[in-house]
Formats: C-alpha cells, structure tokens, sequence
C-alpha cells in the first residue's frame, strides 16, 4: 500500500512537471503557499551550517549531512533556513568559520560546492530551502564586514559584548552606499549561479523556497529608517530583476527588530516583491523571562508570544501575505549546555508555535509554517565555545554550544515530529512521498 502510495505521488508531481513551468516551486497565493496548487504549511528548523557541512574542506562533513537529512526528513521537518555563507577572512573573533566570500566578489568555492551539494541532496528528500545571504550580526560578517570593505573600520572588539559600542558601529550601515553596492554584486554572483552537480540555475531550481535579504536585518536608528526602507527595496527589486521564480522574504523579526515601529515593519513587508512576512521570537533573550526561572516562566512567555503572533498575523492579513515564524528559542530547564539537562519548559513552548501552525493549516490561516532554531542533530559540543573544527551545533561561534540547540536525541524531536506529521498531512501530494519513511 505504501508503494503504490509512493508511484501515485510521483506520477502525479511529474504530471504537474509537465504541464506547469513553475510545478514543485513554493508560490504564494491570496496569502496562502502552495507547491503544485496544493496548500503548503510546515514544521522546519534553522540549519544555518548546513554549506559549510556539505563542503569538502575545513568544516566539512558529507556523512553527517546525509545522517542529519535522512532524519529531518524521516521526522517531519521539510524546510530548512540556511546560511548561504559567511563574509570576509575566517579568524576574526565570533566569526563563522570558514568563510564564503573573502573580499568583495572573491570567494572559498569549497562552500559555494557545499551549498550545491546540500541543495542537491535536499532536492532528493523533497525539502525546502529558505537561503538568507547577509546579516546584522557579527558572527557571518554581514553588516559589520560590508562596513569595513567600505572603509569605515572594524567592529570594535569589544563591540562583540558591548551592546551600545556595536549598535553605534553597526547603525551606518543603512545609509553606507558602498556597502550596498557591494552587496548587491555579491547577491547577484549568487543567484546567477548554477548549481554543478545538478547542472541547474538556482534561478530554475524549486528546493529553494526563498531568498531572504538577511537574517534580522535591522536599522539600528530612528534616522536611518527611510535610508533602510530603500535599501531593503532595491535589494528585493534586484532579487526579482535576477529571478521571476521564487519567493522573497526579509528576514525581519517584527517589531522587535523595526526599533518598537509597526509601521516600519508594515511598510518593508508591503513591498510587491516581498512575498511574506516573518517574525522571530526569544523570550529570554527580550526579557519575557529570566534565565534563573526558565520552568516557572514558560506560561509567560507561552501568553506574550501568543500575542506577538497574533499582532503580526493581522498585519499579513492586511496585506494578504502568509507569516512564517522563521526563529524561535528557548533554552534547557536549568540553562545548561548539556543533553543531561530536561528540555520540558522548551518542548511545551515549541509545542505553542507548533499548535499555531496547525490550527492555521487547518482552517486555511496566514501562519504558514515555522522554523525552530536551531538544528544541532548529531553533533556534539567539544567546548563551552565553539573552537575549530568542533562540530557544528545550532548555536553561532559566538554563543555557549548547547544554548539553544536542539540535538537528535532531545524529547523536542518527538514532540516537532508529531505537528510536522499532522501538519503535512494536509499538504497533498508533496506529503505523500514523506509517508513512505514512517
């Protein structure tokens, strides 16, 4: 019964190849994503590394990419968010190690061959990609970086932990014209490019859901909101010039990363190239709950999530756009960095996000589907702080290893797996081949 299963599916996706240019890509209708006309809502996982372990060099690890798909995939989970890759030379402190581009257009191919490995695999197993390329923060390079390729310094080293020296630094860059030429070089090299073992443009390629601008972009200022608002509306404008096939996002966190302005966050998601609005969600790290009280403040911050969502849900219903919770965490029991540690105040939040996913997919809602952060899998940690070349967790070089990854063997699996299952259930047919692994 699961074979035939398995040949109608198949028979029924090449059918739609067929006859349909755009068959197996995520589109975005009347608010809704669909893949083959068909609803699509999911459960999926932050994979930042995810190029870096397809790579053949430093860093890189094909067996366990594999391992780690084959049990995303058996589990549920179809859409992974990505890190295209990390920019300037490796080496600086916090930074994601090894790095994509070097100097403005000069590039590690190892990594640009992982991330078309990667894609090739995720293209087997019917998953999803949301590939996001700059960044605000300081562990791939992103804003700090383009700032320092334009002349204006380095981010102070002890800018690393000192909140108010790094937003100072970091807040020109929405006004920095260079920096934003040298960008939009580095998205185009991306998205023109061509994939080598499937010999497919990225551009033509339906396992990617989206080019998203950054991961959190942010403005860091009251004055520099118009200057991101252009900013942000010339990098999707040239996204869409260079690629009529897939959707575009933002990256943004909602209020919390538009300087507390609704209006700020309506307005770059209004955009007629952005396709959907995205929110992130940390309830410790935002002051919803304290670190020392994790357990007894998960009811808390289960109620301000709740309406965190709910505010920007009807900011998409506005603008007829699908929402995606794209990041979300909430650390062990006790705030450690050990598999020993419970994770029941974590699964009981996740469980949340999860239920809003389903709810939504059941009665056709704007929230389309979320991405837990992060995935660390089979990958242990070997420091407190990553060192070269532990294994990569979900946790940035930056952050404790263990903080907010969710292992393999985490209870939170099981409890993803058993939404991600419901959920797909309503996907039609790009389900069907899931079933068979069961």
């Amino acid at each position: 019964m699961k074979k035939l299963l398995f040949i109608l599916s198949v028979l029924l996706l090449c059918g739609a190849c067929a006859d349909d240019p755009q068959a197996g890509f995520v589109t975005q209708n009347k608010g809704r994503f669909e893949v083959n006309n068909k609803p699509y809502y999911f459960v999926g996982t932050n994979f930042w590394y995810g190029a870096i372990l397809g790579s053949t060099g430093q860093g890189g690890n094909r067996e366990r990419l594999l391992q780690e798909l084959d049990f995303l995939q058996a589990n549920g989970i179809n859409n992974l968010r990505i890190l295209v890759g990390a920019d300037g030379y490796s080496g600086q402190a916090v930074k994601v190690m090894p790095t994509l581009q070097l100097e403005p257009g000069v590039y590690n191919d190892t990594i640009f061959d992982g991330l078309d490995y990667l894609l090739s695999e995720m293209a087997k197993r019917k998953m999803y990609a949301v590939l996001y390329i700059n960044n605000s923060w300081e562990w791939s390079g992103g804003y700090g970086q383009y700032l320092s390729w334009a002349g204006y310094g380095e981010v102070p080293p002890e800018g690393v932990r000192d909140w108010q020296k790094f937003l100072k630094h970091v807040s020109q860059y929405a006004a920095c014209d260079s920096c934003k030429t040298l960008f939009f070089n580095h998205l185009q090299n991306v998205i023109t490019r061509t994939n080598r073992y499937t010999q497919q443009r990225y551009v033509d390629d339906p396992t990617i859901m989206s080019w998203q601008v950054g991961n959190e972009p942010r403005v860091f200022s009251n004055e520099g909101k118009p200057a991101f608002v252009k900013w942000l509306r010339e990098a999707t404008a040239l996204i869409r010039s260079l690629d009529a096939n897939h959707l575009i996002s933002i990256g943004n966190e909602g209020t919390m990363g538009s300087e507390g302005d609704m209006q700020l966050y309506k307005k770059i998601h209004a955009d007629t190239n952005v396709n959907y609005l995205t929110i992130h969600i940390w309830p410790k790290n935002w002051g919803w709950v304290d670190s020392a009280h994790l357990v007894k403040g998960v009811d808390t911050a289960i109620k301000l999530t709740d309406f965190y969502i709910n505010a920007h849900s009807e900011i998409a219903a506005k603008l007829q756009k699908p929402l995606v919770i794209e990041e979300f965490g909430y650390p062990r029991n006790h705030h450690l960095y050990v598999l020993e540690d419970s994770t029941t105040a974590r699964d009981k939040f996740y469980a949340n996000i999860f239920e809003h996913v389903l709810v939504s997919s059941r009665y056709n809602g704007i929230v389309a589907g979320c991405n837990f952060w992060s995935w660390a899998g089979f990958g242990r940690a070997a420091h407190k702080y990553w060192q070269p070349w532990d294994d990569y967790l979900g946790d940035p070089s930056q952050e404790e290893q263990g903080l907010n990854s969710v292992f393999n063997t985490d209870p939170t699996v099981k409890v993803a797996k058993k939404y991600a299952l419901r959920i797909n259930e309503g996907n039609g047919d790009i389900v069907a081949v899931q079933l068979i692994d069961l």
